[in-house]
């Protein structure tokens, strides 16, 4: 039987090529694989969500709480499908799990990147699978974005109607951008089955081409080898092969990861919608997003308002916030590859503090954005009395450029003060070992 499959499917070379490649044991090459055990989950949790949500805002009748036949109590028909879900059984907790890998998804590929990043695994010949990886962490924020606006409640209303102020702020072509991404107007009958479509079909589409892409380029250079490799069998790959002793590793942590976050889901809850309620004209203060894109929010709390007219278009505040300035830090980030200026490709991962400038500049960017995030919060730093309001944007701006070039200094400072310890420990070494040489010379005399 496998002679006639193996002439027909060849599958001796699939076993070869694929199925024999090595992979490093390393806790931090795992990263990787919890983004795509993430992703899985998410797909099959998407799809049990999916046979029961309506992706509708049609008002239909509240069946949990009728009212009354002269007034009916009316709400969403996308509302209603997630009231039904949470009252299925296990249906609000694979709600939850569904929510808690989407962040888990996102956190992971943050953490892998910030390894790729300070180990110098995006040097040549990795440059491409960095850029695919960017784009793959950037489309899986976009669609937890989308996923979020599904349960159509007054949070999910409000929070569309910021975003969609926000395509429309874009100059020249704002408002038609904005009519097309939502399907008309906001609050529109189009705008739940348009985010719907985004939600189960093109951004998961281009989630797993790009996700695909990232990992056919991954196993055609192979892994970047940790140091240790070096000096086990120096320019080889040292690791242990997919089938046999990989798959079990991966299927292992792949049970740990749904068991941890079903524990988790069993006892946190996630977003609300009966305590939000249907959309509604009641405005919803101080609306923020999820961990991953505080930042954004950060940066347009931040800008002062203001607009100006060129040629027809109104560039305002609020693109420049939420549009214009977030795209340096992720222009940066792609620009990561053309800037490092080292010229060796790469085989083992580096040691960060062999290149201090690198490690003091990403430590630097990461305090860049937690700043940013902070001021997020600007709005309860001002009610805790943390900030006064006339002075909160001058603070928070001072803190967004003085964080991160403290942080680059200090980086800088201990990396180099590290650097020194070593050397002064390897001249006492070796002074050692010629006073150990030279008193086995006189001794031999």
């Amino acid at each position: 039987m496998n002679q006639w499959l193996d002439e027909r499917l060849h599958l001796s070379r699939l076993n070869d090529k694929f199925l024999r490649k090595a992979f490093p044991v390393h806790h931090s090459f795992f990263l990787g694989e919890i983004t795509l055990f993430s992703l899985v989950i998410l797909i099959l949790t998407g799809i049990l969500l999916a046979l029961s949500f309506e992706p509708s805002n049609t008002l239909v009748v509240n069946s949990f709480d009728p009212g009354t036949a002269d007034k009916p109590n009316m709400i969403p028909a996308a509302y209603h499908s997630v009231l039904k879900i949470n009252a299925m059984p296990f249906g609000d907790l694979l709600r939850r799990i569904h929510h808690w890998c989407a962040n888990i998804m996102v956190a992971a590929s943050v953490i892998h990147m910030m390894r790729i990043y300070f180990t110098g695994a995006f040097k040549k010949p990795r440059e491409i699978n960095w850029w695919i990886g960017l784009l793959a962490m950037i489309f899986a924020a976009l669609t937890a974005i989308t996923g979020y606006i599904l349960p159509y409640d007054n949070y999910a209303y409000n929070t569309v109607k910021v975003v969609y102020g926000i395509t429309a702020s874009v100059p020249w072509v704002g408002p038609w951008l904005a009519q097309a991404v939502f399907a008309g107007n906001f609050p529109g009958d189009g705008i739940i089955p348009r985010i719907y479509g985004y939600h189960i079909m093109l951004l998961p589409m281009i989630l797993l081409a790009t996700v695909g892409a990232h990992m056919l380029i991954m196993i055609k250079q192979k892994h970047t080898q940790p140091q240790y490799a070096k000096r086990l069998a120096y320019k080889k790959i040292v690791g242990v092969p997919l089938m046999t002793q990989q798959t079990p590793i991966m299927i292992l942590l792949l049970l740990l990861l749904a068991g941890l976050v079903m524990l988790f889901s069993a006892f946190v809850p996630v977003h609300p919608v009966e305590y939000f309620g249907p959309p509604s004209t009641t405005p919803i203060n101080n609306i923020k997003p999820d961990w991953y894109l505080l930042w954004v929010f950060g940066a347009l709390a931040i800008i002062p308002s203001f607009e100006f007219h060129v040629l027809g278009g109104i560039i305002g505040s609020e693109f420049t916030g939420a549009m214009l300035f977030p795209a340096i830090p992720l222009g940066l980030l792609f620009l990561v590859p053309l800037l490092d200026r080292s010229k060796e490709n790469m085989y083992y991962a580096e040691n960060p503090t062999n290149h201090p400038v690198r490690l003091a500049a990403g430590v630097a960017f990461l305090a860049f954005m937690l700043i940013l995030s902070l001021a997020g919060y600007k709005p309860d730093l001002i009610s805790a009395g943390v900030l006064k309001s006339e002075s909160a944007n001058a603070v928070l701006w001072i803190l967004v450029f003085v964080v991160p070039a403290v942080a680059y200094f200090a980086t800088m400072a201990i990396v180099r003060g590290i650097g020194r310890l070593h050397a002064a420990n390897e001249r006492e070494r070796a002074a050692h070992a010629l006073h150990d040489d030279a008193h086995g010379a006189h001794s031999h005399d």
